[in-house]
């Protein structure tokens, strides 16, 4: 990533920084050591989803970024003597929205950026990183395309091939196996069968792609289809209010009794959102708070509750993000170039456990978890089924 950085930004971009140049944060002696350099403050601009469809994860993001923030600095709000304020944008999830923010807050003299749930925003906000030569790291936003874009970009979340990569472990053997994508014909849908394909397809799997056009209502026929079709695995991706129908047929139909079916489970909202076919699913999991048992997933849990919160599907994403800003400024005293080299390859200990940020395109290397739902009263609960190891879910790595 540190290849002829300089080189493969435009000559307007070029110009754009040097005119920001003049704006960015003053590095002034430290008061405590006369013959050292250290920077007395550094502001950070966090620009997510306030408000919009995606307000939830932004809560989510936000909430564990603030705990996240407490926890790295041990509740100062400093490292090494740098005071780090916080700068809050809402983008609603309008990347005209979220640009125009970061633009201001670059213009302010604002060098480090991070946030994003909706990965449309993140991949507009990454492209103003590059041309303006600032540090970015990218929350929930789970699109592969985010990963390597560019040298100034790093994310604090996983990305969908880790998904896809994880629903693949619900098999012994993936070589000779069939694997059938229900989905709806929409771009989300059609970019999980192609992420499948890549990923899957890759490792000896056929991939057999049964697209529902996005207006359906009636889904026995399709997920009769599915059944005909003698799959060895049904990896699901639907988005929507049809959610509830498909799940109905497909239970009906029988499809969860004869056929592994692995989708992904959301955050706590979606938890009673399966009816009758919830403890037949197999789920992929980034995150819940019940996952990982560790003292920094205590420890954020704990704060996020004190604040009246709850930790949920996005709560590492923010509190990885508070961490890496504040190793980030420590070891590179407000200086991007810095910044990003201390960021490379950085091994940390976040709410998930062990976190490495891939030195070549920066993708967060992560256990992923398999869970199932129990119910619990009228409700449902996740419980967690097995931990998947980082390196075994690890996205190829971007060039």
């Amino acid at each position: 990533m540190r290849v002829s950085k300089k080189l493969l930004l435009g000559s307007m971009a070029v110009t754009a920084a040097l005119a920001l140049a003049a704006c960015a944060p003053s590095v002034t002696p430290d008061d405590g050591d006369a013959e050292g350099e250290g920077l007395a403050e550094v502001t950070v601009g966090i620009v997510t989803s306030e408000s919009g469809p995606l307000a939830g994860y932004g809560t989510q993001y936000l909430d564990a970024f603030k705990a996240g923030l407490d926890y790295a600095t041990d509740g100062t709000g400093e490292v090494g003597g740098t005071v780090i304020n916080v700068e809050y944008r809402d983008d609603a999830g309008d990347p005209d929205k979220a640009v125009t923010a970061v633009k201001e807050l670059i213009g302010a003299g604002v060098n480090i950026i991070a946030g994003t749930a909706s990965s449309g925003v993140a991949l507009a906000v990454a492209e103003q990183a590059a041309q303006n030569q600032v540090l970015y790291i990218s929350g929930p936003a789970a699109a592969d395309a985010i990963t390597g874009i560019n040298e100034y970009t790093f994310r604090s979340g996983r990305q969908s091939a880790q998904d896809v990569a994880t629903a693949g472990t619900f098999l012994d053997d993936i070589d000779g196996k069939t694997i059938a994508v229900f989905a709806q014909d929409n771009a989300f849908g059609q970019g999980n069968a192609a992420a499948v394909e890549a990923i899957l397809g890759a490792q000896g799997a056929t991939v057999t792609p049964v697209l529902v056009a996005e207006d359906a209502t009636e889904f026995t026929p399709f997920a009769q289809q599915v059944l005909a079709g003698e799959p060895d695995l049904v990896f699901v991706a639907w988005a929507g209010a049809t959610s509830g129908a498909m799940w109905q047929a497909m239970s009906q139909q029988g499809v969860l009794d004869a056929i592994p079916v692995v989708t992904g489970l959301g955050d706590a909202a979606t938890f009673g959102a399966y009816g009758e076919a919830s403890e037949k699913i197999d789920f992929l999991n980034h995150y819940f708070s019940g996952a990982p048992d560790n003292d920094v997933n205590t420890a954020m849990v704990e704060a996020i509750e004190a604040g009246g919160g709850t930790a949920d599907l996005f709560s590492p994403d923010g509190f990885n993000a508070a961490i890496m800003i504040v190793h980030a400024i420590e070891q590179g005293q407000g200086d991007v170039d810095a910044m990003v080299d201390a960021l490379e390859g950085f091994e940390f200990e976040g709410p998930k456990g062990a976190m490495t940020v891939r030195e070549g395109d920066h993708a967060l290397i992560q256990e992923m978890y398999q869970v199932k739902l129990v119910a619990d009263g009228g409700s449902f609960v996740p419980e967690l089924v097995d931990t998947v190891a980082a390196d075994a879910v690890a996205p190829a790595e971007a060039q």
